[in-house]
């Protein structure tokens, strides 16, 4: 059983989603990061990126909620997020760029710019917890805002997922 539910795509093969914690602040994060994660989970991504300040306890958690209910999902912890986010988005020479979603308040409308994602090759959705840095937002093929008011980036991720994604099963 995968972790999600299906994705309607044009492709035989839905792209590798996923989503990237930017920013993960250990103490202040530590229930906003797990619960994000478990929204990426719930809502179909593939996996979830951890970055900011290593915490070996978001990732047991995601481990344990997928070895207890089961599905494919991965975690993982990337000491160099920015470094990581530019090699995704380049060409190379073994592996297709792939497309960096950023969500954010200062972006394009979800509804219309969600038509516009390449659902050809890989994705990752970064959501920031400090400050993100500009660059980011200069990587990024789609910056998009989920409204434009203030609200928790779970609640951004899960209305992205579930706009992109499809509906729950």
């Amino acid at each position: 059983m995968k972790s999600g539910r299906p994705r309607e795509c044009v492709n035989d093969k839905p792209p590798r989603l996923s989503v990237l914690r930017l920013g993960h602040r250990r103490e202040r994060d530590k229930r906003i990061t797990s619960h994000l994660g478990l929204t990426a989970r719930a809502f179909g991504a593939d996996e979830v990126i951890l970055a900011g300040e290593e915490d070996p306890g978001a990732l047991e958690t995601w481990n344990s909620v997928t070895s207890r209910f089961g599905g494919d999902f991965e975690c993982r912890y990337e000491a160099k997020p920015l470094s990581w986010l530019r090699r995704f988005v380049q060409d190379s020479d073994d592996v297709e760029a792939g497309t960096l979603v950023h969500l954010t308040m200062y972006g394009e409308p979800l509804r219309e710019a969600i038509l516009e994602i390449d659902t050809s090759k890989p994705i990752i959705v970064v959501v920031g917890g400090t400050k993100v840095p500009g660059e980011v937002f200069r990587l990024a093929t789609h910056n998009i805002s989920i409204g434009n008011q203030p609200h928790s980036e779970v609640a951004a991720l899960a209305v992205f997922l579930d706009s992109f994604v499809g509906p729950l099963d």
